[in-house]
């Protein structure tokens, strides 16, 4: 049986992230294995693919990538795993109710084990389907920032680490959007995939970034996140965010840090734009909100 690390590091709390611009997330001690290099999506699709490898002389190692896509919410899911472990241990990012049984049909044809179920933050724009996902398959654990507030097996903090097979994910907390959210950023060293990739939820969107005036949502704090947590990675990161409205599918650090119309503004200026969207009310948040703050599984839970 696979014996998964969810590693923890001296953790940092989000108002010392915001007082101190540019924390580092602690490594911990991790296999090493050769660099994996990765290719960006070029085009649209409720099923793009990317599948990196390296070798060197003493061992291989290979990340298997998908982006897969739900168009009611237009809400990416992000598949990753190990595929060179002999488990092939598997994780999901921002799963969708509505999509579970296809992203699960995906690691099955795949061969691949799944092992975590994890959010940016509580979504207010569709279900979750980390629950759903939990009563299928046998062992998959749910994972979520404590400060979202919401039920899961695991909760994480800044500079936390969740490791699949030899691969690993560091844990940035990005509040601002929602006090719960966090980046997802692949692991930075020699035998972890390059260029680096940057889960980014709602904090930052391609071009642009997500709304600030519900959930405990401050501009302010978003600005600071963004600038600090996100925009201190390399600049050839790439990004991938939970949703994209305009067609995109990835852009990178460098790219954001010039084009996106709202963060190159300064934080004055970028509040001023927040404050003045003028948003409709989310027509999922009073459905999706409760459930999600149980996993998704909100009718079973009140049933049990």
């Amino acid at each position: 049986m696979i014996q998964l690390r969810f590693l923890k590091s001296p953790l940092l709390s989000s108002s010392n992230i915001l007082s101190n611009f540019s924390p580092k997330p602690r490594t911990g001690t991790l296999l090493p294995h050769p660099v994996t290099k990765f290719k960006p999506l070029s085009q649209m699709d409720s099923y793009s693919t990317t599948t990196t490898s390296s070798s060197s002389s003493s061992s291989s190692s290979k990340l298997l990538f998908r982006q897969l896509f739900e168009k009611e919410s237009s809400t990416y899911t992000y598949l990753l795993a190990d595929v060179n472990h002999p488990d092939k241990p598997a994780l999901l990012i921002d799963p969708v109710d509505k999509t579970v049984d296809r992203d699960l049909n995906v690691i099955k044809e795949l061969g691949l084990k799944l092992v975590y179920a994890m959010n940016t933050h509580v979504h207010a724009d569709h279900v979750t389907g980390t629950g759903l996902i939990k009563s299928k398959v046998l062992g998959v654990k749910s994972i979520i920032s404590k400060a979202s507030g919401s039920k899961a097996d695991l909760h994480v903090e800044h500079g936390d680490k969740v490791s699949f097979g030899d691969l690993f994910l560091e844990v940035r907390a990005t509040p601002g959007h929602t006090l719960g959210c966090v980046t997802y950023v692949s692991g930075e060293g020699p035998d972890q995939p390059q260029p680096r990739m940057a889960f980014t939820g709602d904090a930052l969107l391609i071009r642009g970034c997500g709304r600030t005036d519900f959930q405990g949502g401050s501009s302010s704090q978003l600005y600071k996140s963004v600038h600090s947590q996100i925009f201190t990675l390399p600049k050839d990161t790439l990004i991938y965010p939970a949703h994209d409205y305009k067609g995109f599918t990835v852009s990178t650090v460098g790219e954001e840090i010039q084009y996106n119309p709202r963060l190159t503004k300064d934080e004055e200026t970028f509040t001023s734009i927040m404050e003045n969207l003028n948003l409709s009310y989310p027509k999922m948040i009073d459905i999706a909100v409760p459930a999600n703050l149980v996993c998704g599984m909100q009718d079973l839970t009140s049933k049990a």
